[in-house]
């Protein structure tokens, strides 16, 4: 055999491979880049549940407190009358139902406040604590929403695999971000 055979097979073999290993990356990084996708997805339903347990309790706290403290109905209705957060809002809208359902809490905690009597009621006591529990459960949901989004945008941009995203059409997530009232600083009087 001459020794231009032998250079072309090695050659045809070499760029064989380098074809099998630059197919393979692209479809490893694609695969993972979809996998990402789905991890953000899941996250985001993570918070979905979490946000409409969170209203489901709203919704049992607030009978508990029109019981008692029935001249705060206006507030109390406004509650009761706020809808779960679609399936397809983005997050820009689950942000703004948080801020509302926070709103809510909050007015309701006043009520408690004036109403001491609230306190001592064992059905209100345990709704407080289960309202804290998917507090922090929430908080969980939003802490691995926002890691995974990060772990995507960071494929997303990031070259090589920016390429392949731009192909399949895979773009940047936005954050869950925390209501501007909660970035201010907390002041603390006597």
């Amino acid at each position: 055999m001459e020794p231009i055979y032998i250079f072309l097979i090695v050659l045809a073999a070499v760029l064989v491979l380098l074809i099998v290993i630059v197919v393979s990356w692209y479809i490893r990084t694609m695969n993972k880049l979809r996998q990402m996708c789905e991890k953000v997805d899941e996250s985001e339903s993570g918070i979905d549940v979490a946000l409409t347990k969170r209203f489901d309790l709203l919704t049992k706290e607030v009978a508990v407190v029109k019981g008692v403290a029935k001249h705060e109905a206006e507030t109390l209705e406004k509650v009761i009358a706020m809808r779960q957060p679609n399936k397809g809002a983005s997050m820009q809208e689950k942000s703004e139902f948080a801020s509302q359902v926070t709103k809510a809490f909050d007015s309701i905690n006043v009520v408690m406040e004036r109403y001491p009597e609230l306190k001592a009621t064992a059905n209100f006591s345990q709704l407080q604590n289960q309202v804290f529990d998917v507090e922090e459960q929430l908080q969980a949901a939003r802490r691995v929403y926002n890691a995974n989004v990060r772990e995507l945008n960071q494929l997303v941009v990031m070259f090589p695999s920016s390429f392949v995203a731009r192909r399949i059409g895979v773009e940047k997530r936005e954050y869950f971000e925390a209501e501007a009232k909660k970035r201010e600083d907390v002041k603390i009087e006597f």
